[in-house]
């Protein structure tokens, strides 16, 4: 991008609250909505359902996850956001400059902002947070992965702040819009890790009031509240006194509860459930897919077999994604053929790389050498079966798509693959991934912008984050995508950029690294006296800064 500045002018449009139950297309990061009705109320307590995991930690500096950004846009703020056509708006920079070569952004930011312990946002605060993110100890993966480049922050003045780079980021901007990146008290983040992991400090509309493990966060209203995005819209936010962050993991029970009353707003809804409440008035959807990466599977390329291009085709061609899609997900999700996500303008499209083609398949198979069948069908070659280990994460995977794995299962077996299923917790996931003992994974991955494929994609992904965590699971190491990845995420031309992204995405895909499924899917249903919920445009978390209960 050229250099730019931007004044903190309020954006003209707003993502409005409600969401017909419609599964409609939607702008970048956001939701489908429709106005509100009535004006705003103050006061009353809104109560959350989450399906996901519990996050083991309330920062998300540490790791860096989707449950960890669903409750911390509550309470943690960023340096700038993205409006409702992915273009970068103020936050808590006024505005900022790119140097001419690239290899500096100098942000101004607001003076009137203090963190809920009393301590002021400055440049140090800034700095501190940028810090923290990038110490080994705090365990970052997403937050750290994003400002990998950023080599020295410097404090101009009190309200200036300079981020010096490695090397030109034509994503930062991106990057610092994500809550795995906020600003967080410096003073707090001297605390023990177990104590800012608690209740983490921030600028934001809600404060962290308690924490119950296994059961639900307290959020209270931050009376000195003065610094929403320049998108938000309303006066004196937030509108509620509390927020109570219930983890319900069993699907039905959190419907039920929606149903009832005992809680205003669930996330995580299944299919089924999506299709069961729309007849019901009382309830309402928001469908806000999350930017970056589509959902897909990822092939390890590092090790037999799926380091024989051949054999990796020959299983994208066995399985038939389109007919699980359709059967499985009641309309509420469409067939990508892209690495990323839909709501992401640069993603390529390549269909025709996905037709099921059996004889294709059986082809490749016995051209790579897998030629014979054993007694139960499968392929075999030097006595050794086809076989491919699949962990899933019971934590991330939707009953939905466990489903779509074992349909897979079943195609793949006709063309002689033996897949293993393997369900894992979250923990047992993480630690195959890291002793490379899986053939087969699917690892959703939210970051705004196309620059996720980098981090996706590039050979210097292989190698793990100071969590442990890596990103390129299938362990693409190829020169000519990584040259691609580099000039894309240092140009400042956004022609050259689109064009450099769109030449990387068609090596990954033509060299059947993936198997594209849908958008990350990210649907809340909520009681119909919610008013003023919109997602956010930037990682697609509802925020209820701007939310109020009608009677």
């Amino acid at each position: 991008m050229p250099s730019r500045r931007f004044s903190r002018s309020r954006a003209a449009v707003v993502l409005a609250a409600a969401v017909v139950l419609l599964v409609t297309a939607c702008s970048p990061g956001g939701g489908s909505t429709s106005e509100p009705t009535g004006e705003p109320v103050t006061g009353g307590t809104l109560t959350y359902a989450s399906g996901d995991a519990e996050p083991s930690c309330l920062d998300p500096h540490v790791g860096g996850n989707y449950p960890q950004a669903l409750i911390a846009t509550q309470y943690l703020e960023s340096l700038v956001s993205l409006d409702e056509d992915g273009e970068v708006i103020p936050w808590l920079a006024t505005e900022w400059q790119e140097s001419d070569d690239g290899m500096a952004w100098e942000f101004t930011l607001r003076e009137d902002v203090t963190f809920t312990d009393g301590t002021p946002f400055d440049a140090e605060a800034v700095a501190a947070n940028i810090a923290h993110v990038q110490d080994p100890a705090t365990a970052s993966s997403t937050g750290y992965l994003a400002l990998a480049k950023v080599e020295d922050v410097v404090a101009v003045d009190d309200h200036t702040v300079r981020l010096e780079l490695s090397a030109p980021d034509s994503a930062l901007l991106e990057s610092l819009s994500q809550v795995w990146v906020a600003m967080e008290s410096p003073k707090a983040l001297e605390r023990s890790q177990d104590e800012n992991c608690a209740a983490p400090v921030g600028t934001g509309p809600f404060v962290v009031d308690g924490w119950e493990r296994q059961d639900s966060v307290t959020l209270v209203r931050n009376e000195d509240y003065t610094s929403p995005p320049a998108d938000a819209e309303g006066t004196n936010l937030p509108y509620l006194d509390s927020i109570v962050w219930r983890f319900i993991p069993d699907s039905a029970s959190r419907y039920a509860a929606l149903q009832s009353g005992e809680v205003q707003v669930i996330d995580n809804a299944q299919p089924d459930t999506i299709q069961s409440a729309e007849p019901d008035e009382a309830i309402e959807e928001l469908d806000a897919p999350r930017p970056g990466a589509a959902n897909r599977i990822e092939l390890n390329s590092s090790k037999a077999p799926f380091d024989d291009e051949r054999v990796r085709e020959a299983f994208i061609r066995s399985v038939n994604v389109d007919e699980g899609i359709e059967g499985l997900f009641f309309g509420t999700a469409e067939r990508s053929y892209s690495p990323l996500s839909s709501v992401e303008p640069l993603g390529l499209s390549l269909p025709e790389l996905f037709t099921v083609d059996t004889d294709a398949a059986a082809s490749l198979l016995d051209e790579a050498g897998w030629a014979e069948r054993d007694a139960e069908g499968y392929r075999v070659k030097d006595g050794e079966r086809l076989t491919l280990d699949f962990p899933v994460s019971t934590n991330q995977s939707i009953p939905a798509e466990q489903s779509l794995f074992e349909q897979i299962q079943a195609d793949a077996k006709t063309a002689g693959f033996e897949i293993k299923l393997h369900p894992l917790d979250l923990s047992s996931w993480y630690g195959a991934l890291a002793e490379n003992d899986y053939d087969l994974v699917s690892a959703p991955y939210t970051k705004v912008g196309p620059d996720v494929l980098r981090i996706l994609y590039h050979s210097a992904s292989i190698e793990p984050a100071p969590s442990g965590y890596f990103a390129n699971l299938a362990q693409v190491d190829d020169p000519a995508v990584d040259d691609l990845l580099t000039r894309a995420s240092t140009t400042s031309n956004p022609d050259d950029r689109e064009s450099l992204y769109e030449q990387a995405q068609r090596v990954i895909l033509e060299g059947y690294y993936i198997l594209p499924l849908y958008d990350q899917q990210n649907h809340f249903l909520y009681s119909s006296t919610v008013q003023g919920l919109r997602a956010m445009p930037t990682v697609s978390t509802p925020t209820f800064a701007e939310a109020w209960l009608a009677s």
